[in-house]
C-alpha cells in the first residue's frame, strides 16, 4: 500500500518561506495542520523522521499543487486538504481526512492515528 501525504499548501520556495513565517507568526491561523505536524519552523520533526524512516509502507508527499497536477482527471473528487490518501491497483482512497488531521495535536497522535488506520483496515 501507498500512503499519499498531502499539504495543504503550494510548492516551491517562496511558498515555503511564506509559510515558515506564518507558523511564527500566527500558528493558529496556519492552513495546513500535517506541515505543522511533521515540520517544525526549520526542519523536519524528528520523530516524525524515525517514524517515515522505519515504515514499511510507501510513503509519498506531495503539496496540494504537485497532487491535482500528478493526479489531474475529470473522475477526481473534490478533496479537502490536507489529507492522507491511500492508493492501491484499483485506485485511491480516503486514509485520512483533514477534519480528523487538523484535529491532531502533537506528532504522536498522527503517528497513532496512522498506525489505527493501518489496523482497521488490515
Amino acid at each position: 500500500m501507498k500512503l499519499i501525504f498531502v499539504y495543504n499548501a503550494n510548492s516551491g520556495a517562496l511558498n515555503s518561506l511564506m509559510g515558515t513565517a506564518h507558523k511564527i507568526i500566527s500558528p493558529e491561523t496556519y492552513s495546513c495542520n500535517l506541515c505543522a505536524l511533521t515540520f517544525g519552523n526549520f526542519k523536519e520533526n524528528t520523530t516524525w523522521a524515525a517514524f517515515r524512516e522505519s515504515s514499511n509502507l510507501e510513503l509519498v508527499f506531495l503539496h496540494k499543487d504537485e497532487f491535482l497536477k500528478q493526479y489531474r482527471s475529470k473522475w477526481l473528487p473534490k478533496y479537502d486538504f490536507p489529507i492522507i490518501l491511500s492508493q492501491d491497483n484499483d485506485g485511491l482512497y480516503v486514509f485520512i481526512d483533514a477534519k480528523k488531521l487538523n484535529a491532531l495535536d502533537d506528532i504522536e497522535a498522527l503517528i497513532k492515528t496512522i498506525e489505527d488506520t493501518l489496523r482497521a483496515i488490515n
